[in-house]
This record gives structure tokens, sequence and C-alpha cells, in this order.
């Protein structure tokens, strides 16, 4: 039986396990990635471990999250993590390089290597072939320090490429397209692998931009052939020599199989509030439109930005529609300067806004009460743009370039040329990445650099060992498709206080309910029960540690996101899954549950939670691997790790 790009990377970098779907598996990591919003406690966690330099061949410390710096909070914590990334032999990359995926595309992504790192959206460099994995920040510091990454192997679903696009259709649309056929759980468990004939036709960048939205599905990662499109990607960025061809055997056997066929596509939107809910533009079509926001680690790339240019050149803005745009990184910026486009962006009426994450995080440019906002992000989940209110639109750059010239949302196919808008793919130029942003750690070590700490950095909490009896009161019934965003809100109120888990801690939960933490506290913990998809979203490991540093000891779920689950993990508090979701509404608010005997009943996969008051008994299940146990008895990974060190 042949085998998938997927699984000759994986077997390439195997260290230990069998290869198989559903195994525990440990492989080598060649890069990590890290980006400021998560990162201060990845390198607050990577201090504790203590490793000297770290095991990787390759280490960047990014900064594109927390970029607004009206206090000394966030600028304090970029001083601690370059600090650290010094002592460490970590590559820093200076705020205004530019977005952590972009430029990792850009500058360090190569075939047939593994990358982990502390955002979900790290699976962009799967465009190049990479096998690229977004994990929890105390994964990611692990990886620094001994050099591999532990997880259960996956399926391979395998999205099948024919025919090719046309004008107006893009790379959103297929990720889109995919989204509304498999749902925001569909990739659970799964890598999804692209191959077939209409593979050849998609350059690098649209790649990426499949690959990186491949998070909304829940998927571990997503992944494309390296071919010739990755050859030209790589050697335009004076990188060629990073080239490796890499392709699935042609009797390659995937778990499940999609076809898509490219040339059937039509313009398509994830409608509010979240990027399975999609239509065809034309259906929505006319739809008055307040913002549109081009940008994000999604669709920020040159070619993405060169298309908004040909649309906007010549234009003007609608008058009732404000324009945001914002480059992945200051070389793409730099090129747009050089070529003319950034002029075309301003005359047009545009806002050019900072090469970083900005508006996708609700760090800047909220839409005003009930806007409707087209962004051609990632993630439209409600409230995440900064305002409750707003409904946001998922779409193309192309798409949302069109739109912000006619003022509604418009069909391409049938508008664009009636505008007289002739639509092209943009010559992609020769550029060498520039390291004006980057700081290296040449000449620095432990012994002469110290750690820069500012008085926001608190120490992350860290959880006891399992004891036998773990009880607690139902604290919250939080529903389906629970986010990370709703469980540790993130917005430009709330990020500067990334790295200070005490303070965070009190707006836990607060979409939801506005009295969680001071319940959570109160009642000395307790336990959280969770719908299906509980914590997908965004990796930050906030979402686990504030409700630990709060006390909650369990939760209960009818299912869990891959990423969040791990994270929970991680600090010790057990997820467990309903085996009968009727459950879920049967226990009722404020019940005393307690689970006797956890120790032992980890071993069994099997956890019977008991109703303290009635004693009526819920089946749970817990099937944990043997290293998922070891950190749970041990109270979560950094605990494991000292006392096995």
């Amino acid at each position: 039986m042949g085998k998938t790009v997927a699984y000759k990377i994986l077997e390439n970098h195997l260290v230990a396990g069998e290869l198989a779907p559903g195994n525990e598996i440990t492989i080598r990591i060649d890069q990590t990635l890290t980006q400021d919003s998560t990162g201060t406690m990845v390198y607050l966690q990577l201090e504790a471990i203590d490793p000297g330099r770290v095991k990787t061949e390759l280490s960047v410390a990014y900064v594109d999250h927390n970029t607004l710096q009206t206090g000394f909070e966030n600028a304090d914590d970029h001083a601690f993590i370059e600090s650290v990334a010094k002592r460490h032999g970590i590559l820093f990359s200076k705020p205004g390089g530019g977005i952590c995926h972009q430029l990792h595309l850009e500058k360090y992504g190569a075939p047939g290597k593994t990358l982990i790192g502390s955002d979900s959206h790290t699976p962009t460099g799967g465009g190049l072939g990479m096998i690229a994995i977004g994990a929890g920040g105390l994964d990611v510091a692990v990886a620094m320090a001994k050099g591999v990454y532990s997880f259960t192997a996956p399926q391979v679903l395998g999205v099948r490429l024919s025919g090719s696009l046309r004008p107006w259709v893009s790379a959103k649309d297929v990720i889109l397209y995919v989204l509304k056929e498999l749902s925001v759980k569909g990739g659970v468990g799964k890598i999804i692998e692209y191959f077939g004939p209409g593979v050849a036709a998609l350059t690098a960048t649209d790649r990426a931009t499949i690959t990186n939205m491949g998070a909304e599905l829940g998927a571990t990662t997503s992944v494309f052939p390296s071919d010739e499109q990755t050859k030209r990607y790589l050697e335009l960025r004076g990188r060629g020599a990073d080239f490796t061809p890499l392709a699935a055997d042609e009797d390659a056997v995937y778990d499940e199989t999609l076809e898509v066929d490219l040339s059937a596509l039509t313009p398509l939107a994830a409608m509010p509030h979240s990027p399975d809910n999609v239509a065809a533009v034309s259906e929505i079509a006319g739809t008055v439109v307040n913002q549109v926001a081009i940008g994000s680690c999604t669709n920020s790339s040159y070619s993405d930005l060169m298309k908004a240019a040909q649309i906007l050149s010549g234009r003007r803005v609608h008058p009732e529609v404000s324009l945001v745009i914002a480059p992945g990184s200051a070389d793409i910026l730099s090129q747009l300067a050089r070529n003319g486009a950034l002029s075309a962006f301003i005359d047009a009426g545009a806002r050019v806004i900072e090469c970083a994450c900005g508006p996708c995080i609700g760090m800047g440019q909220s839409p005003k009460s009930g806007a409707v906002s087209l962004r051609t992000f990632n993630r439209n989940f409600k409230g995440r743009s900064g305002t409750l209110d707003a409904d946001v639109y998922l779409v193309s750059p192309e798409t949302a370039a069109l739109a912000a010239v006619t003022g509604v949302i418009t069909d391409g196919l049938t508008e664009g040329p009636a505008l007289g808008i002739e639509l092209t793919e943009p010559e992609e130029p020769a550029f060498t990445p520039g390291e004006n942003f980057v700081v290296r750690p040449d000449g620095c070590d432990k012994k002469n650099t110290p750690v820069e700490m500012g008085p926001n950095i608190k120490p992350f909490p860290q959880n006891i060992a399992l004891v036998d009896r773990v009880e607690g009161t139902v604290i919250l019934h939080a529903g389906d498709n629970v986010t990370t965003d709703d469980i540790m809100p993130s917005d430009s109120r709330l990020l500067p206080y990334r790295s200070n888990i005490p303070y965070l801690a009190n707006f836990c939960f607060e979409k939801i309910d506005t009295g969680f933490a001071t319940r959570a506290k109160d009642a000395n913990g307790g336990v959280i029960l969770g719908g299906e998809n509980y914590g997908q979203g965004s990796s930050r490991e906030h979402a686990a540690l504030a409700p630990l540093y709060l006390g909650v000891k369990f939760v209960i779920a009818k299912s869990f996101a891959r990423i969040h689950r791990s994270n929970l993990i991680n600090s010790g508090i057990l997820p467990l899954v309903f085996v009968n979701h009727a459950d879920y509404a049967a226990i009722s608010f404020g019940t005393r549950l307690v689970i006797e005997d956890a120790r032992a009943q980890l071993d069994s996969g099997e956890f019977i939670v008991k109703d303290a008051d009635t004693g009526r008994e819920y089946r749970t299940a817990g099937h944990f691997t043997d290293l998922e146990k070891q950190m749970l008895r041990a109270g979560g990974k950094i605990n494991l790790i000292k006392q096995t060190a």
C-alpha cells in the first residue's frame, strides 16, 4: 500500500510508537514558532524546564498580536520574550516584521520538515509540504527543550482536486467549500491532505491559505505535496536550496476522500457566526457592508494584496465603507511601496495599518454597533471582532475589495466584469526576505543574558497530583461549539494581561456568564459541562490555565476540540466525555458531582461520576494515552517533567 505525504513525513521523523491511526507516537520536531499572545506563557514554561539551548533546528519567537502599546504591559512582554529567546538560542522577530505564519512561510518553512507552534494556524506551513501542527504553549516549550512532540497519530482525509479556478474564485473559496462539506468538527482526529490534478494550478500562497483555515475544520493539520509551485516560491525568496520534492505514492490510500472540482466553484462567504456557515456570494449579494478588512495570516500574501490593488486601482472606496488593509509582512509592504500598489490603496481611500494580526483578534479596527464587516480572516465567532453585535462574514480578498468599492456584497463572476474590472493572477517578484526585524541570539546564553520580567508577568498556575476523590459543583452549562474566545476572551482590553493569569481569570467565560469567575471562587473551583466541540478555535492555553487558577476540577463535554483537550490534560484537568449525551441536560446547575477512585478509573478509561447528594451515576469516558495518564496523575505536564528529570 502506497504512502501519503503526511505519513511519509511522520515516518521520517518517528521517534517512538507505531505509526498507525489511533496510536500514540512521538516525532522529532525540526522547527517551532510562538507568537507573543501565547509566547510569554511558553517562555515562562521554558524557563521552568531550564533546558539550556533549544534542541530544534530552528525556533522563532514572533511578535504580531499585542502590538497596540497603550501601556507598559505589552512592551514588557516583548522584552521578556526577547531576553528568554537570546538565552536559549531562539530567533526573535520584532513588532512590525509581520504575522508569524506569513513570515515563517517566507523565511523558514521548508518541505518535509516538522513544525509545531503555539498558535492554531501553524498548519499554514502545510502549504509548503510541511507537517505543521498548532499546539498548546507547554507542548511547544517541551518541543524546544527536548526536540520531540507526542500525539495521537491521525487518520488522513484526502481531498482530491480537479479542474482549475476561474477568475474571481480563489483559494479562500476552496477552503470555505471544504468547511461547508465537512463542518468545524469534520477534521477532528485527521490530517487533511490535498492531491490530484488540480493541485498543480494552485500557487504556494494559495495552498497556504487553504491549510491555514484547515484549523477551522478541527484538523490536526493540512498538507499539500511539494512540487514545481513550491520550488518556484522558494526560489523567488532566495531559498531554492530548501526545496525537496514530495508527493504521495500513486497507490496511496486515504481513510476518507472528498472530491472537489475547482472549475465548478463560485465565490463563497462564511456567514455569521461560524466558519462553516457557508453560502454562495450570489445568494447574499446586495447585503449592505459597513466595513471591509483585508489581511490576517489567511489572506495577507503579496498575491492577495495585489489582487485587491487591481480592483481598487483608479476607483474609490464607497463613502459608507471603512476599508482597512494589513499586509502580512514588512517585506510585502516594502514591495507594495516599490510597485505603486500602496499608492493605489491610499488613493482609493483605504487605511493601511501595521503588519500584524490586528483586527483579526479584536486588536483595533472593531466595526460600529450592528455593522456588517467583510473580512478575509479565518474566524467570525460572535464578538471576536471586538463588537458583540456585529455580523462578520469571511470572504476572499477579491470579494472583499469588490464590496469595498460597491458598498454591498458583490459576486465578482457577474459584477466584476460589468464594472470593467479584469482580474488577473499577479506575477510575484523575486525578493530576498529582509532581516532588519530579526534579532539573532549570537553570543548570548543563560550566563550573560538575564531574564527581563516586568511587574505584569506572573507565574503560571500549577496543579497538584490527581487525588483518589475528585469532586466539585456544576458551575456552568457551556453549550455547543464553545470557543476558546468564549472561555478566555481575547481583545485589546485583555490581551495585555496574557502573562497575568490571576488578573485574566476574572474574565473567564464572561461572554457566556458574567458571574462565572466569582461563582468559581465561591465554590472553591467546580465542574464545567460542555456540549459538542468544546474548546474549538484558538490554541490559547489560557482557556485551560484560567479555569485551573479558579480551581476547576474536571470538565465533562459531549466532545472536545483537539488542542483544548490537550491543554486541559497539560494542566492536570480531567477532560471527560459523556457516554450518554442526554446526561448533559439531566445534570442540574449546582449539582455536586464526585469521582471516587479517580486514579484507578484513569486506567480503565471509564469514569463513573456520581451525584454526591442522590447517588445517581453518570457514565463518562476518558480514553487517555499512557503519556496522558502520567500527566494527569502528576497534575500536569510540568509536574511530570520535574518528576522524571
